[in-house]
């Protein structure tokens, strides 16, 4: 491990990924959102968002609709203290472009005031939770830690197995809608879908790309279970915005609202991160599609019931 490795995360999972490894030592900045393990928040912040993020759900997506339409990135880069930082990796992503600062985004803030040439930058795009996994074997191998990276994996493996080897037996498996944005309705993908079915849920709506469903979609599943964990937001950020759903004709008919089967998420720490807090996010599920044989060990601090 070279000791002149100088790391710069805009992204919280990467953040993440780069402690778990044992390179916490190593960071010297941050994104706005990277607040996790504590210490990070004393981290210099080189990037922040352009929409004003203590806005309602649909406030929110109409103002990264718009800067998005505009073909404007949603998010400053702070350059200057980025090259006052001396980083030799800068890891970010491309998969989403409201999720953190982009590849593309980065190289042309980069391209204006630095030399690029003496800066690895290191991508993560996972799309699922196999890709999740490679993704930290990848970042271990960039900061020449890739032994310790192949330990986390495994170890992520091993809880995952423990999990699944409880659930898999289970006579019923719940029928879940996992809802990642409140208003306009957003519903899980990616490596929540495995993830859903390790903890023995079954996930009401394939994971075929549209996941952007209308209230009417809802309805019609009519799931055993609702978990709310929107992309961001703490247990606290999101019960504001319930009204949203709440309101809506209709919600108090659904089978999960009459038999008090609705459970806020805590979205920002835990499903919404493809690092190795995932494990947590599937003991969170296993403790609310199968209480029976879950403790809830994470009540109050990763879901609650409504």
């Amino acid at each position: 491990m070279a000791p002149q490795q100088r790391i710069i995360s805009l992204l919280p999972s990467a953040t993440e990924i780069v402690c778990s490894l044992g390179l916490k030592d190593r960071l010297v900045g941050r994104s706005h959102e990277c607040d996790y393990p504590p210490g990070i928040e004393q981290l210099p912040v080189c990037s922040q968002p352009k929409y004003r993020s203590s806005g309602t759900s649909p406030e929110i997506s109409r103002e990264v609709s718009v800067i998005l339409r505009e073909a404007l990135s949603i998010y400053r880069v702070n350059v200057e203290r980025i090259r006052a930082l001396e980083p030799t990796h800068i890891i970010t992503q491309s998969q989403c472009a409201v999720c953190a600062v982009s590849t593309d985004e980065l190289r042309e803030a980069l391209n204006e005031c630095l030399h690029q040439d003496n800066i690895t930058v290191i991508d993560l795009n996972p799309k699922s939770l196999e890709q999740v996994l490679e993704n930290i074997v990848l970042v271990s191998g960039h900061l020449d830690v890739q032994r310790k990276g192949n330990e986390v994996v495994s170890k992520m493996k091993t809880s995952f197995e423990d999990v699944q080897s409880k659930t898999k037996e289970c006579s019923h498996h719940p029928r879940v809608a996992h809802i990642e944005w409140i208003e306009p309705i957003m519903v899980a993908g990616h490596w929540m879908i495995p993830l859903i079915e390790m903890a023995g849920g079954s996930n009401v709506f394939l994971d075929d790309g549209k996941r952007w469903i209308g209230f009417e979609d809802l309805i019609l599943q009519d799931p055993d279970k609702i978990l709310i964990a929107p992309c961001g937001f703490s247990i606290q950020r999101s019960l504001k915005d319930m009204p949203f759903l709440e309101k809506k004709r209709g919600w108090n008919a659904l089978k999960a609202v009459r038999e008090h089967e609705v459970y806020i998420g805590e979205g920002s720490h835990y499903f919404n991160r493809p690092g190795p807090r995932l494990v947590d996010s599937l003991e969170i599920l296993a403790e609310v599609f199968h209480p029976d044989l879950f403790p809830a060990k994470h009540c109050r601090s990763g879901w609650m019931k409504m």
